[in-house]
Formats: structure tokens, C-alpha cells, sequence
């Protein structure tokens, strides 16, 4: 007998097989991107049971054993946090800003808490305990620490990364913060009532709405791809060709100059002539605001805002190829897209999230000291740069010393992390110190680069050796395909004493291949 289920009825039945919860929601996204087939119409949408149960084993069951397959049966499987959403692994002001390489809550707080199991067999921090991270970037120990009661100290080469940290863990005036935001929205509002963008991009999605129902109806259309019924990139490109017409002719209709005159840097490269006007304007009302900690978080909503504006498609938005100024086929919803003639809907839209999210990290931090330092972790004096940045911190610091470091230090050769947020240091004209990041994406991944980026971890080690207490507890989350840390370890006069191997479930990148990650546990000889 053929079981149908409604959606609701899906998702219930998908809870309990799963034993994790489903919701609805899930189950639209699988008809949505034709990962399974809907039945029925007239607004009555029906699923054949058989084609959930097909979908599931197709994914679960088999991963943990073609990971281990694949990485080796030393795979903690415990440490996957598999069972984590995407709302748990980007709570509160963790998704703040978008940041390549930064590892989940989670992570931090299994070792951080007071918790043991299996292979947790003790605690190493407690409350009013400091925790050291020298890699901040944007800020997840501090963060998690100070949920937990430690205090934190962050350190960071980047100017950029500073302020996403300190701005996470900042102490908001959430009226002047909101009647900031309120102010600045109104008059980005009246700023654009006075040009033609607006107009002509809702124009240009009405006649998308039409076009795509034609020729690209959800989910047929990624079913006939995927079953090859059609060739997709023949198919896409005619369509692009028949659409572009229509985009050039609503263009000269309302007069819009869509390219800027140059493409010098990054600002003038990846962003249309209307938002960049928009972009501009929101920067002049930034200098107006007197309170500093609103002025930054103003300036992350800024940044996250104009990130997500870039002239790209939405498949490329975390590896920029090429500047997109027109309509395009977009491989992500299997349609014809539009980049973005006007940033107000996400201004808007993060702003709101971004006071939110603040006020929700602000209930769960305890009593804590956090800040982030600028400086380069080989040999900042932590303890100097502390005491001028808050004296009382400082002074706590010196008397009881830190007890430890979480931190996840570049992995050599992956990321240049000043460029990930180019368009910032453009808008805000912050000092670039890519020449002192330790293991950057432009020094490859050579011999050279490993010698370099061993004799930088090690000495940023050493240098924080001497602000630890004496039993001091280090963990350090890396890839390390190199095999390096054993080398570093004794560079800095250090042991590991247990490494705990962890898949990587949760990444945001396309690659959704087996991945691990090795958390060393580093101590005194």
C-alpha cells in the first residue's frame, strides 16, 4: 500500500524516524529544491512516504561511516554537534558579521564548561577564570566565555577583526542605539525617494516573477536538470540571452546609470553606481553619531549590509569571480536572478537583527571582563595593552594570570584574512597589516610556508607563555594535514597531551566533503 503524507504529516513522521526534530519548514525546502517530488495541485501538496524514506538513507546512517571511511576510525563522532541547527551554531551575536574560519559556539563551550564525559574526563576552567584566545578574529571564545562566567581576553592583527569582536561583546545603549538606527533609515529613505532605482528594480521583478514562472517553474524545472530531460547550461544561456532585453530597455526607461566610471578598488569594482550612492550616504550620517559604542555597532550593520550588496551572484557571494551589473541565470535557485540596485531592505532587515541579537547575548552574558586588544600575538605585551585599555581588567590579569587558550590559529595558506573584508578597510579606511599574518593565502602552502607559519605559531606560544599560570591549559583547533603541531609543541616548550580528531558537519563553504579538524591539547613539559 502507497503511504501519502501532507507536509505536516511528513514532517511528523520524518521526527520520529530521524529522532531529531523536522519541521514543515524542512519539508517545503525538499519540494522546493525538487529533492523530493510533490504530489497533487489546486494548493494541495502530498508526498509519497517512499521517496522521504529514499531521501533519508540516502544521507543519514551512511555518513559516519563513510567519514570514518574516509578520515580514519580515530573520528570523534561525539564532537560533530550534528544534532545542532543552524539557529544553535549562529545564536545570539554570533552571526553578527560573516567571518571565513571561525569555528561554532559549541566547540568552545565543550571544553570551556564544567561538564565531563567519555572522553572529557576533567574541567579545566571554572568561573572567574581568564581565557586567552591570540587569534581572535571575530570573537567566539570571548563570546562563549562570557556566557560562561570566565573572563576573556581576544587578541588580533586586524583592525576589522577588532571591531567585529569588541562590537560583539560591546555594552549597547539600545535606545540611543535605536533612535540612531531610526534616523539613519529615514533619511536613507527620503535619499532615495529622490532617485529612480527603487522604481525600476520592482518593475525588474515583476516582469522576472513572469518570466521565471514561464520558463524556470519550481520545482520542475530542477527535477527536469537534475533527471536530464534538459541541458542546463544551453537552456540557461538562451533564456539569459531572451531575458536581457527586457533588463536593458527597463534600464534607459528610468534612466539608470548602473556602472561606476571606474574599477580602481574594491568599492568601485563590486558595486553598482545606486548602491554605492546609498553606501555613501549612510557612511556621512555615521560621522553625526556622538555615542562611540553605537558608532561601531552602526559600522558592522554597515559592513554586513554592503557585504551582502556586492555585485555578484548569490552562488558566489563568499568567492567573488566577477562583477555582475545585469540579469543573470543563477544556479543556487535555478533561475533568472537580478544583483541589488538598492541596499535599503538589507540595511533594514540588519539592523533590526543585529539590535536583537545583541539584546539577547546581553541576558546571558555574566559579570564579566571581555575585550579584544590589536596587536600581533608573537609579541604583544598582553598585560601593558590591557591595563590601557581598562585598568581594572589589566590589574585582575596580572594578579591571578590566565589560565588558558582556545583559540583556532590560521591553517596555512587558506585565507588572507585582511581581504575577506576588503570592501571595510576601503569604506573605513582602516590600516591593513596583511604582511604580518601568520600562514596568509598569498604564501602558499610550500615548504617555506610551512617553516614560516611553524616558527610564527610557536613564538606567538611562547610569547603568551609567560602571562599563563603555571598549570595552564592550551587547545588549539587546527586541520593540521602537515603535520606540524607535534613540531610547534616542542618549539614552544610544550607537550601534547591528548588530541581529539572531530568531523566537520557544520561548513557554510559548497565543499560538503569529508572534513576533520584536530583539537591539541597543549601543557607544560
Amino acid at each position: 500500500m502507497i503511504e501519502i503524507f501532507t507536509i505536516k504529516e511528513a514532517a511528523d513522521w520524518a521526527t520520529k524516524y530521524l529522532q531529531k526534530n523536522v519541521t514543515t519548514s524542512n519539508i517545503s525546502y525538499l519540494i522546493q529544491y525538487g529533492r523530493i517530488k510533490k504530489q497533487g495541485n489546486n494548493g494541495t501538496i502530498s508526498i509519497f512516504k517512499q521517496d522521504l524514506i529514499k531521501y533519508y538513507e540516502s544521507l543519514n546512517g551512511q555518513r559516519e561511516t563513510d567519514w570514518k571511511e574516509k578520515l580514519g576510525d580515530d573520528l570523534n563522532w561525539a564532537l560533530s554537534f550534528d544534532w545542532c541547527k543552524e539557529k544553535d551554531t549562529t545564536k545570539h551575536v554570533h552571526r553578527l558579521h560573516p567571518y571565513k574560519g571561525k569555528f561554532i559556539p559549541q566547540l568552545v563551550e565543550y571544553f570551556l564548561d564544567d561538564h565531563i564525559d567519555n572522553f572529557k574526563k576533567e574541567t579545566y576552567f571554572k568561573k572567574g577564570d581568564i581565557v586567552l584566545d591570540p587569534f581572535s578574529g571575530s570573537g567566539t571564545t570571548m563570546i562563549q566565555a562570557g556566557e560562561l562566567g570566565m573572563h576573556a581576553i581576544g587578541i588580533d592583527i586586524s583592525a576589522f577583526n577588532i571591531l567585529i569582536a569588541n562590537v560583539k561583546v560591546s555594552k549597547a545603549d539600545f535606545q540611543n542605539l535605536h533612535n540612531e538606527v531610526s534616523r539613519i533609515t529615514n533619511l536613507l529613505k527620503e535619499f532615495i525617494s529622490q532617485k529612480n532605482n527603487i522604481n525600476f528594480e520592482n518593475e525588474l521583478l515583476e516582469e522576472l516573477n513572469i518570466f521565471n514562472k514561464q520558463f524556470f517553474p519550481s520545482p520542475e524545472f530542477k527535477i527536469k536538470v537534475r533527471q536530464k530531460q534538459i541541458d542546463e547550461k544551453i537552456y540557461t544561456d538562451e533564456k539569459e540571452n531572451e531575458f536581457r532585453p527586457v533588463f536593458e530597455k527597463l534600464a534607459e526607461k528610468y534612466h539608470l546609470k548602473i556602472k561606476q566610471d571606474k574599477s580602481e578598488n574594491f568599492l568601485e569594482k563590486w558595486y553598482l553606481q545606486p548602491v554605492k550612492d546609498e553606501i555613501d550616504f549612510v557612511f556621512e550620517q555615521l560621522k553625526h553619531i556622538q555615542n562611540p559604542t553605537t558608532k561601531k555597532i552602526i559600522t558592522i550593520i554597515l559592513s554586513r549590509t554592503i557585504r551582502s550588496c556586492r555585485a555578484t551572484t548569490h552562488a558566489d557571494l563568499a568567492t567573488l569571480k566577477e562583477p555582475v551589473t545585469e540579469t543573470y541565470y543563477c544556479g543556487k535557485h535555478g533561475k533568472i536572478c537580478k544583483p541589488l540596485f538598492s541596499m535599503l531592505s538589507w540595511w533594514d532587515r540588519y539592523s533590526k537583527d543585529t539590535i536583537v541579537r545583541l539584546a539577547e547575548y546581553s541576558k546571558l552574558r555574566k559579570p564579566v571582563y571581555q575585550t579584544c586588544l590589536q596587536g600581533d600575538a608573537r609579541n604583544i605585551d598582553i598585560f601593558v595593552k590591557l591595563t590601557e585599555k581598562n585598568q581594572i581588567f589589566g590589574e585582575l590579569a596580572e594578579k591571578q594570570k590566565i589560565k588558558g587558550i582556545f583559540s583556532s590559529p590560521p591553517y596555512v595558506g587558506l585565507i588572507d584574512y585582511h581581504e575577506q573584508h576588503a570592501y571595510a578597510y576601503d569604506l573605513f579606511g582602516f590600516e591593513r597589516n596583511d604582511e604580518l599574518e601568520i600562514g596568509p593565502l598569498f604564501k602558499g602552502q610550500g615548504k617555506e610556508a610551512q617553516k614560516s607559519y611553524i616558527e610564527g605559531i610557536s613564538q606567538v606560544l611562547i610569547n603568551s607563555k609567560q602571562y599563563l599560570q603555571d598549570n595552564y591549559d592550551i587547545f588549539l583547533v587546527s586541520n593540521d594535514k602537515y603535520n606540524m603541531y607535534p613540531t610547534i609543541a616542542e618549539k614552544a616548550g610544550m607537550q601534547i597531551v591528548n588530541q581529539y580528531k572531530r568531523p566537520v558537519l557544520n561548513r557554510t563553504e559548497k565543499d560538503k566533503g569529508a572534513y576533520s579538524e584536530i583539537i591539541f591539547h597543549l601543557k607544560a613539559k
